[in-house]
């Protein structure tokens, strides 16, 4: 799937989020787009976050993953969401240097106040390389406020997200 027919969704330049940042100099610099079902995002794993010779650690992928399904949630929800758990098949090496696409979608609303998305990795060519299914706190934006989990300028942002 190319991002051709896909909404961007706004991205924030004032955090430090591994994942999402694209200030951070160590991050993955992830950008979000939507089909209005789920999420996507193309990325290529940096030298410096390889494991064994030239292959992308594993944690950089679970963290991938963790990143676009947690977005998926937020996104589609219209909500804040913590990961609780998350279950991670890697199927087919990634190798660092080499465009990637993440893909993520709901997969079920458990309780009121979680959600379980299902994530998958592809190479590029179009070969599923990890899979990931994740369980995920959910938190109306004025719960996690008053639980210190996002300050005013993450509030606006999330706003920002979800009128988009």
């Amino acid at each position: 799937m190319e991002r051709k027919g896909l909404k961007q969704l706004p991205s924030r330049g004032d955090h430090n989020c591994f994942g999402c940042s694209p200030v951070n100099p160590s991050g993955l610099h992830m950008r979000f787009f939507t089909d209005g079902e789920g999420l996507f995002s193309w990325v290529s794993v940096p030298d410096h976050l390889c494991g064994w010779k030239d292959l992308a650690h594993g944690g950089v992928i679970t963290a991938i993953l963790d990143e676009i399904m947690g977005w998926s949630a937020i996104y589609l929800l219209k909500c804040v969401v913590l990961t609780k758990s998350i279950a991670i098949d890697f199927v087919k090496p990634v190798h660092v240097g080499t465009l990637v696409r993440a893909e993520a979608k709901l997969a079920e609303r458990t309780q009121e106040r979680e959600v379980i998305v299902e994530g998958l990795l592809f190479d590029g060519e179009k070969t599923l390389c990890a899979k990931a299914r994740g369980t995920f706190a959910v938190f109306a934006p004025e719960v996690a406020e008053r639980l210190g989990i996002m300050d005013e300028a993450t509030r606006a942002f999330i706003d920002l997200v979800n009128s988009s």
